[in-house]
């Protein structure tokens, strides 16, 4: 079936055969439109990935580095060029148009971008030299937003753009991802209405019940693709259709939608992955690859973060090797979004089933010890429990009041060890790449807990830390630099490579990528503190990628030590 008649099919299940016929010409000027304004973007296979071992992606905002009169774009691709060297081939844009609130997430206008932070000219300068990825956050738009200012002024189209609901219907089905009122009270032109605001009162959800919204919201996908954009992000999509009386969450619609923008992009530009955000357990999380893997090309792997974490709290591999040796492979053309530390804090719901309540009581108390906090969400029978832990990810993994710069460095190295190591494609947090502390001040300063993990940096200042080798954020670049740079050219480490999980002992990560002959590497991270000898299979040896040693037989491992051990390149 081709991909437009995959499209049609899905706006027959959304919206019935009838309406769907009368709305499915709408759907094709769009396309044909964009097909004649890009003809060269319709090549290519949708089943083949088009990412390898040498890609990986920093996830940063557009002004993370800021220097005096320059547009931040400019700056971050200065500090690319410059700091990184090619080390990473794309870059997560997080949400850089005009917005109101929830640094990004909550659009005013979804084609400008910010002025604060440059212009599409320089949003296409770092798309000449990096693969971007975009937020479509189309879950929800401001509420500052001129659609949203239509609606209240009920003007057509807007006035059926969004969801209202009456606070005496029986709400209790629906899934929160936070603790805050599911619907906001407005004042509208028809007299006070309340619409449905599943993040905030300043995060507006739009109803794709609506077929206009679902075209205004694909034709903008393809703006994007237009500007740049290889990657396309579909932020908090799991939430996407509503229906009372359900969760409203992960429903067929939603699916259906994703199915669409799929066939959509397979139609007029294949070599575009699209990636779902679900921070959910992992079943429900991989059911938006598809059944039958046309839906998102890419998923982001949630359960690993907390997995991590939990493995060098407890000093113990174990769930984490069970978890990862149980993983399906995504379908063909397709591949898992790995991560464990991003803009947002670690989601421990990825986690349910897989670590017990105290092993994940223990990381909130542990968050909570090393300067961080826990955001709660309220549970179905009136009591809360810990949805996602605010730290940065150095600051979980040592003490900040202990002063061990050489272990400290050494276990948080590992843990990126484990994060190249499986299949996938990489998602490293800009803080990680530095080894940012938690920022106290901002989050004084904004009074919200995800802050912490959000500090903006002054670019001359911090150039002149990495300038001096031994400080701390030179030491972790130089190590996560010196990982991906080893990975991007080894084949074993494509996304798609052989990927079989070792139990060699408790206290070791063991993954062996690329088949067992020659050119496979086995990956071995200690995620303790202590010394541990394992035992390797006599086909296991080789030389180690990151120290030079040939292995054999046994294999020794310091605290934190990581080992990547090439197979057929003993001498």
């Amino acid at each position: 079936m081709s991909p437009k008649a995959i499209a049609r099919r899905q706006l027959d299940f959304l919206y019935g055969r009838e309406t769907a016929g009368e709305i499915w010409p709408d759907f094709e000027r769009v396309l044909d439109a964009f097909r004649g304004r890009r003809p060269d973007l319709a090549a290519g296979s949708p089943t083949s990935f088009p990412l390898t071992e040498k890609d990986a992606v920093l996830i940063t905002y557009a002004d993370q580095f800021r220097r005096p009169g320059e547009p931040p774009l400019r700056t971050l691709g200065d500090f690319l060029g410059t700091h990184l060297d090619g080390a990473l081939t794309g870059v997560h844009l997080l949400p850089f148009f005009p917005y109101s609130s929830d640094d990004g997430f909550s659009v005013i206008d979804y084609h400008r971008v910010d002025p604060e932070v440059g212009d599409w000219d320089d949003v296409a300068a770092l798309g000449n030299r990096y693969r971007l990825m975009f937020d479509a956050v189309v879950n929800h738009v401001s509420r500052e937003s001129d659609w949203f200012r239509a609606y209240l002024a009920g003007k057509t189209p807007y006035r059926d753009f969004f969801i209202e609901a009456d606070p005496g219907e029986d709400l209790s089905a629906v899934v929160r991802p936070r603790a805050l009122p599911l619907l906001t009270r407005v004042q509208t032109s028809r007299g006070p209405k309340h619409v449905w605001t599943t993040f905030s009162d300043d995060q507006v959800d739009l109803a794709y019940a609506e077929p206009a919204v679902l075209l205004e919201m694909t034709d903008l996908l393809l703006f994007y693709i237009e500007k740049g954009a290889e990657i396309i992000r579909l932020d908090a999509i799991a939430y996407l259709w509503k229906e009372l009386g359900t969760s409203c969450i992960h429903l067929p619609e939603t699916h259906a939608v994703v199915k669409f923008w799929r066939a959509v992009l397979d139609d007029v530009a294949p070599h575009v992955v699209l990636i779902t955000e679900t921070n959910v357990p992992h079943e429900e999380n991989v059911s938006y690859f598809g059944e039958t893997g046309d839906e998102a090309r890419m998923v982001y792997q949630f359960p690993l973060a907390p997995l991590v974490l939990h493995s060098f709290l407890a000093g113990d591999a174990r769930a984490l090797t069970t978890w990862a040796a149980d993983l399906e492979a995504p379908p063909e053309g397709a591949a898992f979004f790995n991560f464990i530390a991003s803009h947002d804090g670690v989601g421990v719901r990825p986690a349910e089933g897989l670590l017990e309540p105290e092993q994940v009581r223990a990381l909130a108390e542990r968050t909570l010890a090393h300067g961080g906090q826990v955001s709660y969400r309220d549970n179905e029978d009136g009591t809360q429990s810990a949805y996602e832990l605010n730290i940065t990810l150095f600051d979980f993994l040592n003490d900040p009041g202990v002063d061990e710069p050489d272990l400290d460095i050494a276990r948080f190295l590992a843990s990126q060890a484990i994060l190249l190591s499986l299949a996938g494609v990489p998602g490293i947090y800009v803080h990680s790449l530095l080894g940012s502390r938690n920022c106290l001040d901002c989050v004084r300063e904004t009074g919200r807990a995800r802050s912490i993990n959000r500090e903006k940096f002054d670019y001359e200042a911090l150039s002149a830390v990495l300038s001096n080798p031994g400080s701390h954020p030179a030491r972790v670049l130089d190590g996560c630099l010196r990982m991906l740079r080893i990975r991007s050219k080894e084949p074993a480490f494509h996304p798609a490579a052989a990927q079989q999980v070792l139990a060699l002992h408790p206290g070791v990560f063991a993954v062996l990528r690329g088949g067992g002959g020659p050119g496979a590497v086995l990956c071995l991270a200690n995620v303790t503190a202590e010394p541990l000898d394992a035992a390797l299979g006599a086909d296991l040896g080789g030389r180690d990628l990151l120290s030079g040693e040939a292995v054999a037989g046994r294999i020794a491992l310091a605290p934190y030590q990581v080992r990547w051990v090439r197979s057929g390149d003993e001498g």
